[in-house]
């Protein structure tokens, strides 16, 4: 019996020496290459800069047209709420042609008509303001569209704040907007980018490691040694899983210091969800790498599985809730979806364990099945 447990104590003991032999070389061969550097730090970096600050889903400085074609106070006082707002820039024209120049030539976006009868029909009860958008940008022209119907909500609670009669009826609505006060799109672009950066460490990194192995021939040299599949991929994952929280580290202080974004939730949550979903990706790369032996052909292949699903398809940059069925009902396999939710909830929400447990049994579900995958790959592979 002793000498079984010596057996296995010495077995151990050997395996940790390999494998803190293997990590050792690999970490020496990311600090070598520049490329590695790049990618798990100063791409991030790149990356969260162009977004943060070059990407944004709001409509500001919305230019209108206003057509005043009655000059009566009333019309004038409705004229100044698009002027005034900082939402918009307002062009007061005179004319209806004038402001479909305008809008033809692209100098506004949309076209408020308040028509000459505009005073009349306002004693009547029976005021219309006609609003043209610029429909190419469906999404766009509905923003604009809510902007203008907000302005024309604002002057009639005015004119009923004031007592006037007519048309306008006293109601005054309160709203509150939760998670988002600012109402900033960066409040979830920024967190969502964190999961480009971690699809790019971890899974366009690992994709050429194992390829490049083969390419070089050092593979073959590890043949003739003791050293296991599992110790191979385990030298492989620390170096890069720790380069991968170095630039989820960078992310997380731009996120605080440059864009200021609310995080309301628990840093350490943050970490462990973020380390499940890098040993997905990780795993994913080492997979993709194992099966293709080609460095060029690894990089295509994780492009097109891990990194534009994670744009178009994880819920940064779309709603999958306007996607078609068949679309959405897919987003389901992919890891990205739950690594966007879990990102938004616990820098905007805070820890809301209904949401954060599901997701986050969901990604170390797919990171062991991929971890499995991987050696299975690589035990064929070194067969």
């Amino acid at each position: 019996m002793t000498g079984v447990a010596h057996g296995l104590r010495d077995r151990v003991r050997g395996s940790l020496r390999r494998t803190w032999a293997l990590v050792r070389k690999e970490t020496r061969q990311v600090v070598r290459d520049p490329s590695s550097i790049a990618v798990g730090v100063v791409l991030p970096l790149i990356l969260i800069l162009l977004f943060g600050y070059g990407l944004s889903l709001d409509v500001q400085h919305v230019g209108v047209a206003v057509v005043l074609e009655d000059p009566a106070p009333e019309a004038a006082e409705l004229a100044a709420g698009f002027q005034l707002s900082p939402s918009f820039s307002a062009h007061v024209v005179r004319s209806m042609s004038d402001a479909e120049h305008l809008l033809q030539t692209g100098d506004v976006d949309g076209i408020v008509r308040v028509r000459s009868d505009f005073t009349r029909r306002l004693a009547l009860g029976d005021v219309t303001v006609q609003l043209v958008v610029n429909g190419v940008d469906g999404n766009r022209a509905r923003i604009i569209e809510g902007y203008s119907q907000g302005a024309i909500g604002e002057w009639a609670a005015r004119r009923a704040a004031e007592g006037f009669g007519g048309a306008v009826e006293p109601v005054i609505v309160q709203d509150r907007m939760w998670f988002n006060e600012a109402n900033d799109s960066h409040y979830f672009l920024v967190p969502g980018l964190i999961v480009l950066v971690m699809t790019l460490i971890g899974a366009l990194l690992t994709s050429m490691v194992m390829a490049r192995e083969w390419e070089r021939g050092t593979l073959e040299a590890m043949f003739v040694t003791p050293v296991r599949p599992g110790e191979i991929l385990l030298g492989k994952i620390v170096p890069y899983f720790f380069l991968g929280m170095i630039g989820l580290a960078l992310c997380l202080l731009s996120a605080k210091f440059l864009f200021h974004i609310p995080f309301r939730g628990s840093v350490w949550l943050l970490a462990a969800t973020s380390a499940l979903y890098l040993l997905v990706a990780l795993a994913a790369g080492l997979s993709i790498s194992s099966a293709t032996k080609s460095q060029f052909v690894a990089s295509q292949i994780t492009l097109v599985a891990t990194f534009l699903p994670a744009f178009l398809l994880s819920g940064f940059m779309f709603d999958l809730r306007s996607m078609p069925t068949p679309v959405r009902l897919l987003t389901y396999i992919l890891p990205a979806r739950y690594y966007v939710t879990l990102l938004q909830t616990i820098f905007l929400a805070g820890n809301v364990w209904g949401i954060v447990l599901p997701d986050a049994a969901v990604l170390a579900t797919m990171a062991a099945l991929l971890l499995l995958l991987a050696r299975v790959l690589t035990r064929k592979t070194l067969a």
